[in-house]
């Protein structure tokens, strides 16, 4: 487990430097391979970051946002991680970017997560940039420690790039990536603001047993961890 924390005084000093980063990555995949794939996490935390990305010089058009989970509900629903993401990161010069979301309109979320499967692949491993968020219980993505399928979901060998997720903690069914598509990225991130999520962290890093740490343990590139107050 390699990660490097880095400290910044305010969420926008945060938001400019990790921006900074991810367009440099997503350059490079261009100029090597003529196309870059992006993976965001949802929640509130990364509404600045990705408005601050938006407006970023890159050529938008050849880069493929997903995202690393997303809840069982419609894109228009205010708790969906894609309608997130297309008010904050797709619009400016990222509006020309082509979005992959992982929800789809099905009976349930096990049909839902086949589809979205057939779209991750199609993507390609690895994906140039991961930037997941973390959860006060530790987890990240849809990896909730209270989820049946946790052990399934953690595993770094895994036929599976989305699966469905039913947790308690986790309210609605989910659709996540699974351990391969997140810890083999090209450029892995994570981005937490907030003293209390800061201690979580510290705690997964001593040796608690969360889903964040297994994360960190599995990358097969160094961590940096975007911190803020």
């Amino acid at each position: 487990m390699e990660v490097a924390l880095r400290e910044f005084p305010s969420r926008q000093v945060l938001a400019e430097t990790l921006a900074e980063k991810v367009v440099s990555v997503l350059a490079e995949a261009l100029s090597a391979r003529g196309k870059a794939v992006m993976a965001v996490s949802g929640g509130t935390t990364p509404a600045l970051f990705f408005r601050t990305l938006s407006d970023r010089d890159l050529d938008w058009s050849r880069v493929t946002v997903t995202l690393v989970d997303e809840r069982f509900v419609d894109e228009a629903s205010p708790r969906s991680n894609a309608r997130l993401a297309k008010e904050n990161l797709l619009r400016g010069r990222a509006a020309a970017a082509r979005f992959a979301g992982l929800y789809r309109d099905t009976a349930d979320v096990e049909a839902a997560a086949e589809l979205a499967d057939e779209t991750a692949r199609a993507l390609g491993l690895p994906f140039d940039v991961v930037v997941l968020g973390m959860g006060g219980d530790g987890h990240t993505a849809s990896f909730f420690p209270d989820a049946p399928t946790l052990a399934d979901l953690l595993a770094p060998v895994n036929q599976t790039l989305v699966a469905p997720v039913h947790a308690p903690s986790g309210g609605e069914p989910r659709l996540t990536l699974t351990m391969p598509a997140l810890a083999g990225a090209r450029f892995l991130a994570l981005h937490i603001e907030g003293e209390a999520k800061r201690a979580v962290l510290a705690s997964a890093l001593k040796g608690e047993d969360l889903p964040i740490r297994a994360v960190l343990e599995h990358a097969e590139r160094p961590v940096e961890v975007f911190w803020a107050p």
